[in-house]
Formats: structure tokens, sequence, C-alpha cells
């Protein structure tokens, strides 16, 4: 993929490349070895999000890319999740962005 091309996507286009790579991968089939299920992907999003913890296990410093690599993973089950949980993510994003505004913080 020319990195050019890819900048400035939105939260649609971004799943719509997300889905492509998954489908060109056979995880949507039905015999795939890894289901795309909500459960399946919250739990790699999960283990994605611990890895970004390893880069701070014992010190403040970390590599960017590496860092970098781990929050597109991240992003990545993010964005699958809410598509196969049938869940408008920019939506869920502005709506909670609207509560939080809203609340009260210490």
């Amino acid at each position: 993929m020319d990195k050019d091309k890819m900048t400035n996507k939105t939260i649609e286009q971004l799943t719509i490349l997300m889905n492509n790579f998954v489908r060109s991968k056979g995880w949507y089939e039905e015999d795939s070895k890894r289901p795309q299920t909500p459960r399946n992907l919250a739990i790699s999003l999960n283990l994605e999000v611990s890895e970004i913890l390893e880069h701070f296990q014992w010190n403040e410093e970390f590599v960017k890319e590496n860092l970098a690599e781990e929050l597109a993973d991240v992003a990545l089950y993010l964005l699958q999740l809410a598509d196969v949980a049938e869940i408008d993510l920019e939506k869920a994003i502005l709506d909670k962005l609207e509560v939080n505004a809203s609340r009260e913080w210490d």
C-alpha cells in the first residue's frame, strides 16, 4: 500500500481497509482457524493492549516505532470489533465525549 494514499482516513475508511485485509486472509470464512467473533476480537484486543503495557513495564522509556505498531494493532481490533458487533464507532465516540463533557471530575 502506498503510505501517501493512506493518510487522513475516516473511521469508516479504516474499517473498510481492515475488513479487506481480514477477508484476504480468509478469517471471515466459516471454517477459519481464527473465527472473527465479538468474543474472540475482544480477547485479541485485550491481548494487544497488554502488549502496550509491556513497553512501560519497568520504566517510562519506549521505542516510538514499536509503540506505534502496538497502538495500530489495538486500533485495528477495535475497528473490527465495533464493525462485527454492528456498532457505529464514530457515533459511540461522539456520544461518549458528550457524556464526559457533562461529568464532574476531581
